[in-house]
């Protein structure tokens, strides 16, 4: 088994009002290059958590940071207009706690975050900004859930 430390969280950067399936998110990756989905799961709207890559093997969600990493990602992230907006139904949420506890219990992770919080600090001051982001996913602070999620971090 691959040493895994941290979570990331993404969404899928499609409208919510568009249902994706997992085979066709699955072609998405593929034609980006990929051999399968890069993400471990994927929380439909409805809640169901589907697994996609098993977490033996190393993802293709964060680049820098896959080998050590689960990637998790919901389905939407873009609202009926197609602007980046925290879409979560409440059973994503509810299915994206249980989850995360569930991979907090079951590897010695350090470390959850959303995927913009991966980006490069460029000025150097020990934190990614807004304003440094590369991206906007999973478009929902992560930090602000944590407490909720699992508590204390180990």
């Amino acid at each position: 088994m691959r040493k895994v430390d941290t979570i990331v969280i993404h969404c899928t950067a499609t409208r919510a009002d568009e249902p994706l399936s997992p085979a066709e998110l699955t072609r998405m990756h593929r034609k980006r290059g990929f051999r399968c989905c890069g993400y471990h799961y994927y929380i439909r709207t409805d809640g169901t958590i589907c697994t996609m890559r098993p977490v033996e093997r190393a993802g293709a969600h964060a680049k820098g940071h896959n080998a050590t990493s689960i990637g998790i990602a919901y389905e939407g992230g873009l609202d009926g207009h197609g602007r980046p907006a925290d879409t979560r139904t409440e059973a994503q949420k509810h299915s994206m706690k249980v989850l995360v506890k569930v991979l907090v219990r079951d590897f010695p992770v350090r470390s959850i975050v959303g995927h913009r919080d991966l980006s490069p600090d460029l000025d150097g001051s020990g934190a990614v900004e807004p304003d440094e982001w590369t991206k906007l996913c999973p478009c929902f602070e992560v930090g602000d859930c944590l407490q909720e999620w699992i508590g204390k971090m180990r």
